[in-house]
C-alpha cells in the first residue's frame, strides 16, 4: 500500500467545476485536506478497470454512499457490486467534508418539511433520520470502522439575538410534535457547557451530533465493502453510456463494463455529461475549509470548545465548525462560485475573518491545511434516492446539501432495496425526481451570486 497523498500521478486540480468540465480524468491526487493529510495509508482497492466485463450491478461513485449501496447490497440482497471511481476511493465531497454528522438530509428544517408536505409526510422523514442516524451507528460500530467518533449532539448556534425566537420554536415543535430530545441552551449556558464563541447568543440543541474523521469513514467502507465481497476500481471515469437492449454500457478507459443495474452515487462530482437524464439535476454549490495548528493551552481556554461535537451557526451561509481530538480547530462556509474563482484569497480571509469573529483570540492563526469542495444541493433543497422510470435499471442517489455524512448511510441502503427491486418508504425523497433545471443551471450562478450578497446582507446586517 502507498500512502494516500503519494497516489496520484496528476495534480490535483483546484480549479475543477462541474459545470463546466468536460470530462473528468483518472489519476489525480487528493484534495489536500486534513483528513487526507492524517488518515494514513490508504488501504488496497481493486485496481483500475483493465478489460470488458460483465456485471450484475455497477455503482458509480465510491464516497460514502456508493460504498454504503455495495455494503448493503452484499449485506441483504447478497449482490456483490462492482463500484466505479474517476480518482482515488472517495476523492470527492467524502475526504472534503466537515466530519459532521447530524440528523437531517438536505437543507430544509421540520417546520418547512411540514409546510411543503404536510404532517403526516413530516413525521415520515423524521422517523427516517431517526433510523438513519441508528444505522450510521450500528455500521460504525458492526464493521469496527475506526473513525475517531465524538458523540454527543448537535449545536446548531444562535450568531445574533434575533434568531433565538425561531430557534425555540423549532426546538419546541421537536420536542411536541416529533418526541425528540431538543432544548434551548442561553449564552451564558453554552458559554459554561460547550463553546465560548463570542457571536452566540444562545444555540439549539439536538441529541444527535457526532463529529468523525472523514476519510477514515470512508476508508472503512472501503474495507467493509470489499470484505463483503464488493470490488472497488479506482481511476475508473464512466467515459461513455449507452443503453443496449436492456443493459448499460459504461466505458472506462480501460474497459467497457457492462451492468442490468447501474446506481449513480457521484454526489457534485460528476460532469454533466455522465448521462443525459441526470444532466443539470444537481446546483453544485462550493465550500471551503480550513484547519488551524493545534491550539495551546491558553488559546483553548479562550475558544472554551469543551465538547468535539458538531457547531453550525444559523447563518444562511452557514459556518460549521468543530474542536477536532488532536486540538485543531476545523471550521468552514460557503466560498467561490466558480471553480476559477476558487484560489481567490478574498474567499480564505473571508473564512479566517468568520473564525476570528467568534474567536478572537484565534485572529492571525497559523492554519495546518485549507480545501474546498464541490456540495451536491439539489434545486429544492433536498435529496432523492429514486429509479427512473424510462430508464431501465438506473438508479441515483444525490442531493444531500452538505448534510450527507449521516445520511448517506441509510441512502445507500435505500438505494441498495430500489435496485434489488425491493420496497423503500412511501415518502417524498424516494417517489419523486430531482426537479430538473435544463440549460438554465450555468446561468443560475449569476442568480447565485446576487443570492449571496443577499444572505450576506440579511446574515450579517439585519
Amino acid at each position: 500500500m502507498q500512502p494516500i497523498d503519494k497516489r496520484g500521478s496528476v495534480p490535483f486540480d483546484p480549479h475543477y467545476d462541474p459545470i463546466t468540465a468536460r470530462a473528468l480524468g483518472p489519476g489525480s491526487d487528493y484534495a489536500p485536506t486534513y483528513w487526507i493529510g492524517t488518515a494514513g495509508p490508504a488501504p488496497e482497492g481493486d485496481g483500475p478497470v483493465r478489460r470488458d466485463m460483465d456485471v450484475d450491478v455497477a455503482v458509480i461513485g465510491s464516497g460514502y454512499t456508493g460504498l454504503s449501496t455495495a455494503i448493503h447490497l452484499a449485506k441483504e440482497h447478497g449482490v456483490k457490486a462492482t463500484v466505479l471511481e474517476a480518482n482515488g476511493v472517495a476523492y470527492g465531497c467524502s475526504t472534503r467534508n466537515g466530519g459532521q454528522a447530524q440528523i437531517s438530509a438536505g437543507r430544509l428544517k421540520r417546520s418547512q418539511w411540514i409546510d411543503r408536505w404536510g404532517l403526516d409526510v413530516a413525521r415520515g422523514l423524521h422517523n427516517e433520520m431517526v433510523e438513519a442516524f441508528a444505522l450510521f451507528r450500528g455500521l460504525l460500530r458492526d464493521h469496527d470502522i475506526q473513525c475517531d467518533p465524538q458523540d454527543g449532539g448537535h449545536y446548531y448556534i444562535a450568531h445574533k439575538a434575533g434568531v433565538m425566537p425561531t430557534l425555540g420554536a423549532e426546538a419546541k415543535l421537536l420536542r411536541d410534535t416529533f418526541g425528540y430530545d431538543a432544548r434551548m441552551l442561553s449564552r451564558d449556558e453554552l458559554f459554561q457547557t460547550a463553546v465560548r464563541d463570542q457571536e452566540a447568543q444562545g444555540a439549539m440543541w439536538e441529541a444527535d451530533g457526532l463529529g468523525i474523521h472523514a476519510a477514515k469513514l470512508a476508508f472503512g467502507y472501503l474495507r467493509a465493502a470489499r470484505e463483503l465481497g464488493a470490488t472497488v476500481h479506482p481511476d475508473s471515469p464512466v467515459q461513455g453510456w449507452e443503453l443496449k437492449n436492456g443493459v448499460h454500457h459504461l466505458r472506462t478507459p480501460g474497459g467497457i463494463v457492462r451492468a442490468r443495474r447501474v446506481a449513480v452515487a457521484t454526489a457534485a462530482y460528476a460532469t454533466r455529461s455522465l448521462h443525459g437524464r441526470l444532466r443539470d439535476r444537481l446546483m453544485p454549490i462550493m465550500s471551503n475549509s480550513i484547519v488551524t495548528r493545534a491550539l495551546t493551552p491558553s488559546e483553548l481556554e479562550a475558544v472554551g470548545i469543551r465538547t468535539l461535537s458538531p457547531l453550525t451557526d444559523t447563518r444562511t451561509l452557514r459556518h460549521y465548525y468543530r474542536l477536532l481530538p488532536d486540538n485543531r480547530l476545523q471550521i468552514g462556509s460557503r466560498a467561490a462560485i466558480t471553480g476559477r474563482d476558487a484560489a481567490n484569497p478574498v474567499h480564505l480571509n473571508g473564512l479566517r475573518e468568520g473564525m476570528a469573529r467568534k474567536f478572537p483570540a484565534l485572529r492571525g492563526i497559523d492554519l495546518d491545511y485549507s480545501w474546498w469542495g464541490w456540495v451536491d444541493v439539489s434545486h429544492d433543497m433536498m435529496p432523492r434516492i429514486t429509479g427512473l422510470p424510462d430508464v431501465p435499471g438506473l438508479f441515483y442517489s444525490l442531493g444531500y446539501g452538505g448534510n450527507g455524512v449521516m445520511y448517506s448511510a441509510m441512502a445507500g441502503r435505500r438505494l441498495a432495496q430500489l435496485v434489488a427491486g425491493k420496497s423503500v418508504p412511501d415518502l417524498p425523497i424516494f417517489n419523486t425526481e430531482l426537479p430538473h433545471e435544463g440549460w438554465r443551471t450555468p446561468f443560475r450562478r449569476l442568480g447565485q451570486w446576487g443570492l449571496y450578497h443577499l444572505y450576506h446582507y440579511r446574515d450579517e446586517r439585519t
